[in-house]
């Protein structure tokens, strides 16, 4: 929707405002100051992205009521198929979109489409094939993790008995601490997967610590699928039984979430979705991950995923030369923790000031965080949503100093409160 220099290509976004208009003035001019508060921002939420227009107009299409409980007839997993009629268009089109994701990410894994998250792809995927009570070891939120790994207000925490590996000194994940907690554990589940990690994750060795132990492994890729799909970071498939990722953020589709799995965990997983986790599936949405899908097979998305990985690398260098402590010293993604916990200032204080100074980013807890999670030691940064935009390395590192002036005017202002 945007070219390099943040201004809109076409008239979309206002045809659609005005069409709103004709029945709720309120909601048109929130939606258009959303638009415009996208638009002259420079966005770095690292869950975030521009989806297509495309994408824009599946999910906005006739299919938005139309109800299909169940899954189409076709599928092998053991369901009976769809609990509503006049679902012959659907059923080729949820077919299509399970299709064209096993050819994004090359898989002959099993895939179910109807998550309407990556929470709820996560909760449908540990009740697949955990207990109530059953043994989780995962990444915590502190050190990377994702609410739903475990955390205690989260289901993850309250259904599951999970406990943890950590991250060593310098942030990287402890394979060590990971090999002996699940010796001792004989956990049910390994999990990874990060919505804060800035480094390659080990898929193999993974792997090889679940087999020694007996637990199914599984990885929730929510951040980095685009990266994979374009071999920009290895593939959890061949290692992980169940994959879980959401189809925003790198991907840059609509809000949703989808699940592959091997084979032989294709009706638990199914049948963990629906009846068990949800009810219609939102057909509307899907149509939206078809059209994702297939733009991820073009041959500008392997391009545009490299430049994600060189703009956040270019963001952390800069930032590091201007004497910043970057959470393990860089990233090989699209996204990295700015530690402030040497500054009097919290994390939650630099998002409103950034915010503020046309800037968007995330407070976020980081390794060994001392203050709360509403407040935070750090913060979070995302390259993916302003590469969309057309930004490049340079613009990367001019948008480092002026996160550098933020934090500066923000640590006089402290000093003089202390003063």
């Amino acid at each position: 929707m945007f070219d390099r220099n943040g201004n809109d290509n076409s008239n979309y976004n206002q045809m659609i405002v005005e069409e709103i208009r004709k029945s709720s003035p309120t909601i048109a001019d929130l939606v258009e100051k959303e638009y415009l508060r996208q638009k002259n921002n420079v966005e770095l939420i690292a869950s975030e992205n521009y989806c297509s227009e495309a994408v824009m107009a599946a999910c906005g299409s006739c299919l938005s009521w139309k109800y299909a409980e169940g899954y189409p007839y076709v599928r092998t997993s053991g369901n009976k198929g769809r609990y509503y009629g006049g679902t012959k268009y659907v059923d080729e089109l949820e077919e299509y979109c399970c299709d064209a994701w096993r050819k994004v990410f090359d898989t002959d894994y099993h895939v179910n489409v109807q998550p309407h998250s990556g929470s709820q792809a996560n909760f449908a995927a540990y009740k697949s094939i955990l207990e109530p009570g059953d043994t989780i070891l995962g990444l915590n939120l502190d050190n990377g993790g994702h609410l739903t790994h475990g955390s205690a207000v989260n289901f993850s925490g309250k259904l599951y008995d999970v406990h943890f590996y950590d991250v060593d000194e310098n942030g990287f994940i402890d394979m060590e601490d990971l090999k002996a907690k699940a010796k001792e554990l004989q956990p049910k589940l390994i999990l990874t997967g990060a919505s804060a990690y800035s480094r390659i994750i080990d898929f193999p060795a993974f792997a090889e610590v679940a087999k020694e132990v007996g637990a199914y492994f599984m990885v929730d890729m929510a951040h980095i699928a685009g990266l994979v799909a374009a071999g920009e970071h290895p593939s959890p498939f061949g290692y992980a039984d169940i994959v879980t990722t959401t189809t925003h953020k790198t991907l840059r589709g609509p809000r949703g979430g989808l699940i592959f799995c091997r084979p032989e965990l294709a009706k638990k997983v199914d049948s963990a979705v629906f009846p068990y986790a949800q009810g219609g599936p939102l057909e509307h949405i899907i149509a939206g991950k078809a059209v994702c899908a297939e733009e991820a097979m073009k041959p500008g998305f392997k391009e545009y995923q490299h430049q994600v990985r060189l703009n956040a690398a270019a963001l952390a260098d800069e930032l590091v030369k201007l004497g910043y402590n970057i959470v393990t010293g860089g990233t090989d993604n699209h996204v990295f923790l700015i530690d402030l916990s040497d500054h009097e200032f919290t994390g939650k204080d630099l998002q409103i000031a950034c915010d503020d100074a046309g800037i968007t980013l995330n407070k976020n807890c980081v390794p060994n965080e001392k203050r709360s999670p509403m407040q935070t030691s750090g913060v979070r940064v995302g390259s993916a949503p302003m590469t969309t935009r057309g930004y490049l390395e340079d613009d990367f590192r001019k948008v480092a100093h002026r996160i550098d002036e933020v934090v500066k005017k923000l640590d006089v202002e402290k000093a003089s409160e202390v003063k």
